[in-house]
Parts: C-alpha cells; structure tokens; sequence
C-alpha cells in the first residue's frame, strides 16, 4: 500500500516472492521429492517411483495414520463441544469470570506441548482416573491441546452474533433451549466449522505432548514419522509425511465444503 512506483511494487512482490518459495514452498517440494525418491546423491532426487508410498499406506504407518485420524476426530470433537458450551456460558457470565474462563482455556497455549504430556502423564497415571497406557491419555491430551482455539474461534463468532436475532425469538415465546438450538447455533455454524477443521489440523501433526504419553498400542502418525526420521529412514518419513499433510487438507477441503454451505444458508 505504501509503495507508489511500479519498480518499487515490482521488488516487493519479487522479494515476498523469494520468501515465500524458500520458507514455505521449498521445504514442502523438498519432502515431496524425497517421499518419491529411492536415493539422493546429488541436486536432484533420483529412481523416483511410488515405492516408498506403498509402504507408507501399508503396515505399521497405515495403521499409524488411522489412530492420528481416530484421535484428531475424537479430540476434535471433545474440544468442540467443551469449547462452545465453555463458550456460550462466559458470554452469560460476569466481566471477571468470562475473563478467568478465557485465561483458563488459553493456558495450554502459553505452556510448551510436553508440559501438557507431562502432566497429562502424572495426573492421570493412579486410580480413580487411570489413563496411562491406554489410548485416551493420548485423546485427552490432544483434546487440552487443541481446546483453546475451539474455545476462541467459538468466542470470537459470539462476540459478532447480532442480539437481534435472539431478542426477537425470545419476544415471540422461545425458550433458552429453543433459541440455543435454533438460532444460536444454526448462526453459530460456520465458526463452528472452522473450530472443528482447526482441531483437527493440529490434532494430526501433533508430537510434543503425544511423544511423552502413547502406548505403543496406539502410536499416531508423527510419532511414527519422529522414528523413522531417528533411524535415519528418510525418504519413508518423507513419504508418511507427505500422507499426512494430504489427508489433512482433504479434512480440511471436506469441513471448509461443510462450513461454506451453512455459511449460505
């Protein structure tokens, strides 16, 4: 906006340009070409073939990839009802509790992943609530994760909801529960939408806190690329992780479709 000349436009785009292909296009295309290379002595990768893909969808990472999948579901989930009721029972709520449940919600954001895990470890490791080893340590653990922006997304489309439109249900007879499922929610969808596919984005490229906790039995889809990478087994990591990233944007194209037509109607 501040740029005037064209020449000047000209090397601003030219510069973003360059940034944008070296911090985000390249590592992406590199991971891609490694996903499909059988080795890489040179510039370029070499023997490409979709042999590393095929042991990506098979065996131990296919089976990786549908517990990332089960877990970002089930978490994604928890933290959108958490989320919205949390949400929803603020905006009712007075100045110094609304700003108390906001600090609370967002104090997982504040804190790094393994601190959660840690935690999570600890506090649910002795009975009544024994988690450890099972997999809802792991769900519960992405759930606390990803529940701060299922709360704000929600928080943030309550605070342009037009009172209008529930002050003219109540006017006519609406209970609180009618004017919740009705109005409320039904104008509440598209952020709903987005909280959802956002959950579920994190939830599967999540690492820090799940390293600390999974059960063997339940090993998400980092968790195994985290290894493999450890091992020195590159181009199958690349592979796992070029799966990954495809699979989450078709979540996020299926939510996006979802959220587009509520937004219409």
């Amino acid at each position: 906006m501040l740029v005037w000349t064209r020449t000047g436009r000209a090397v601003l785009l030219t510069v973003f340009g360059l940034v944008v292909a070296i911090v985000f296009v390249a590592p992406i295309a590199t991971v891609v070409g490694a996903s499909l290379a059988g080795s890489w002595t040179g510039p370029i990768p070499s023997d490409l073939g979709l042999a590393n893909f095929r042991q990506a969808l098979s065996g131990e990472e296919a089976a990786s990839l549908s517990v990332s999948l089960q877990t970002a579901l089930l978490a994604g989930a928890f933290a959108l009802v958490v989320g919205t009721w949390a949400a929803l029972a603020a905006r009712e709520a007075p100045t110094w509790c609304r700003r108390l449940t906001d600090a609370v919600f967002h104090l997982p954001v504040a804190v790094p992943s393994v601190a959660i895990g840690l935690g999570m470890l600890i506090a649910f490791n002795e009975r009544p609530l024994l988690l450890g080893g099972s997999k809802w340590i792991v769900i519960v653990a992405h759930a606390v994760l990803v529940l701060a922006y299922a709360f704000s997304a929600v928080s943030a489309a309550l605070d342009r909801l037009d009172p209008d439109y529930r002050q003219a249900a109540e006017s006519l007879g609406a209970g609180p529960v009618r004017v919740l499922c009705q109005v409320t929610l039904p104008l509440l969808l598209p952020a709903l939408g987005a909280a959802a596919g956002l959950a579920i984005a994190l939830s599967m490229g999540e690492l820090g806190a799940t390293i600390m906790v999974y059960p063997a039995t339940w090993r998400t889809l980092p968790v195994t690329i985290f290894g493999q990478t450890d091992r020195g087994d590159v181009f199958d990591a690349a592979a796992g992780t070029t799966v990954l990233v495809v699979v989450t944007l078709v979540a996020l194209v299926l939510l996006g479709r979802v959220r587009g037509r509520a937004a219409l109607r």
